[in-house]
């Protein structure tokens, strides 16, 4: 039986972050290590991947770097070897690299759209697919895909992202199908508007922003540290019985047209 002081318990779990030198990443980063998990911080430029995670190192917080593109299945794989043997079971995985790529649909380039696709929802497939495999040998886990309000939605020149978040959502249902008997937890969080480095641009855009503050309930964009309630609860123990779900965190965007 659980005991509830300890339901949202992550303390010395192992937890991999992939995309998480900067934006949504870099704040879960940030709010597990606080609460005591040893963060893997992954991204693919050595330099900044360092500096973010000395960053938090300098908090007094555990984090490690891993170095890895999340399409690249052989450096991926190798990765999470090293990992398993040098600092334990991956615990929890979230993957949140992402990219944006903007055209009308009738003029993306083709290299665009798979790269987006590749990132986005090949590349989620892929670092699960390596860690998932002493997942299902321990029959413990927990993996929280970062979706988006377009995995419901679409908008125009988000055609490539909309694709891949959608089939993010979906992969999250097909990877609850198959290991959920596991004693594993596949959850998707989908964040609304969220001020961060990839939005700064269109938070700058007045009428952007007004369209946006008129359009959410709430009347705002999102803070990045308000995700982190519903990532703490898809991680812990709270959420054993929890699987196949996407939590929107959105202001009350989706509640209305």
């Amino acid at each position: 039986m659980m005991t509830y002081n300890t339901i949202f318990n992550i303390e010395e779990k192992i937890v991999l972050i992939t995309g998480s030198s900067r934006g949504i990443g870099f704040t879960l980063a940030r709010a597990f290590a606080s609460l005591g998990a040893r963060v893997i911080m992954n991204g693919r430029t050595h330099t900044t991947l360092e500096q973010a995670s000395r960053s938090l190192n300098a908090l007094g917080y555990q984090t490690s770097t891993s170095l890895f593109d999340v399409f690249d299945k052989e450096a991926v794989e190798k990765e999470i070897n090293r990992i398993e043997k040098n600092t334990g079971p991956v615990d929890i995985l979230i993957n949140n690299a992402g990219i944006q790529r903007r055209h009308p649909l009738e003029k993306c380039p083709l290299d665009e759209w798979e790269e987006v696709i590749r990132t986005n929802l090949t590349g989620a497939f892929v670092v699960s697919q390596a860690v998932v495999q002493r997942m299902i040998a321990r029959e413990s886990g927990k993996i929280i895909n970062i979706c988006s309000l377009m995995s419901e939605l679409g908008r125009y020149t988000t055609g490539s992202y909309a694709a891949s978040k959608g089939g993010l959502k979906m992969l999250t249902k097909a990877m609850t199908v198959e290991w959920a008997r596991y004693n594993i937890q596949i959850n998707g969080i989908g964040p609304g508007y969220f001020l961060t480095e990839m939005t700064h641009k269109l938070a700058d855009d007045k009428n952007f922003d007004d369209w946006i503050r008129g359009r959410t309930p709430a009347g705002r964009w999102g803070n990045p540290d308000e995700l982190v309630g519903a990532a703490v609860f898809l991680a812990s123990g709270a959420s054993s019985f929890v699987n196949g779900q996407i939590i929107y965190v959105d202001g009350g965007l989706l509640s209305t047209i």
